[in-house]
């Protein structure tokens, strides 16, 4: 059990690793490498057009976990990016049949199917987009972390109101 209150349950933890392998607000990448892709998803041989297939696969997960967040409909790119992942085979519960990826997707799918899924979001701070899991009772959580993220976008807006009032 993990100490961080941002963690998803499971195996859907991973999923989140994931996400945030790339930190906007440090400009920091752990996934420079094909060999850390390799590292991350525990399979060996990703060559350099892998890496980028799962960084445009990431930063489409992180689109569709910024449409948990605000509700809104997530772009319909970043639906075909992640469904473009394969390949998948039904059984009595998703079996992987294909690459490190594919047990990404079998996660979504499951975590889908039991509820969770809607509750793994991103931090809607345009400088941030950090994943994040929302543990309280009704689903509410935005920020990663309210005191930041959440101050920031709310003087951000609080001085754009008041630049368009003085005009």
């Amino acid at each position: 059990m993990t100490n961080d209150p941002l963690a998803a349950p499971g195996e859907l933890e991973l999923v989140r690793a994931f996400v945030n392998t790339r930190d906007l607000e440090l400009g920091t990448e752990r996934l420079e490498t094909p060999a850390d892709l390799d590292a991350f998803l525990g399979v060996s041989g990703s060559t350099p057009a892998d890496l980028a297939h799962a960084l445009e696969f990431r930063e489409a997960l992180r689109a569709l976990l910024l449409a948990h967040t605000t509700g809104e409909a997530p772009s319909p790119d970043a639906l075909a990016t992640v469904t473009a992942i394969g390949p998948l085979r039904a059984a009595e519960s998703l079996e992987l049949t294909g690459d490190g990826l594919a047990r990404l997707l079998a996660i979504v799918v499951t975590a889908r199917a039991d509820g969770t899924w809607a509750r793994l979001k991103a931090c809607p701070g345009r400088d941030c987009q950090w994943a994040l899991y929302d543990h309280t009772r009704s689903r509410t959580r935005r920020w990663c972390a309210g005191a930041k993220c959440g101050a920031r976008t709310r003087s951000r807006a609080y001085r754009a109101r008041r630049s368009q009032a003085k005009k």
